[in-house]
C-alpha cells in the first residue's frame, strides 16, 4: 500500500490534530508540526514509516521544502505549495484576520 502524507505547519497540536484514511491502496495522513524542527523529525519518522510522497502547506518556504528534500536523500516524493505574487496580500489578510 502506498502512503502519502500531507503536513500542515502552525498553532496545532500534533497529538490530536491528526487524520489518515485509506482508499484504493492509498494510506491517507494529515499531520500537524508547530514549527520546522517538529516537521524535520516528522519527516525522518515519516520516511522510517514508509511514507512515499509528502506534501507540505503554504507555511513552509522553498528552502524549507528543499532541506526537507534533502534530509530524506531526496527518496520521497515532497512538494510544496505556492500561489501567484498577485495574491500576496489576500493571503496576508485571509492569515492575519481573527476567525469569525
Amino acid at each position: 500500500m502506498k502512503k502519502y502524507c500531507f503536513m500542515l505547519m502552525g498553532d496545532y497540536s500534533p497529538s490530536t490534530h491528526a487524520c489518515s484514511f485509506e482508499q484504493g491502496g492509498m494510506h491517507t495522513r494529515i499531520c500537524t508540526v508547530r514549527n520546522f524542527q517538529e516537521a524535520r523529525e516528522q519527516v525522518a519518522v515519516l520516511q522510517q514509516e514508509g511514507y512515499g510522497a509528502l506534501e507540505l502547506c503554504g507555511a513552509f518556504s522553498r528552502g524549507q521544502a528543499l532541506e526537507l528534500m534533502a534530509l530524506t536523500g531526496n527518496a520521497m516524493a515532497i512538494g510544496y505549495m505556492v500561489h501567484e505574487p498577485v495574491l500576496d496580500g489576500v493571503f496576508a489578510g485571509f492569515f492575519s484576520a481573527s476567525p469569525k
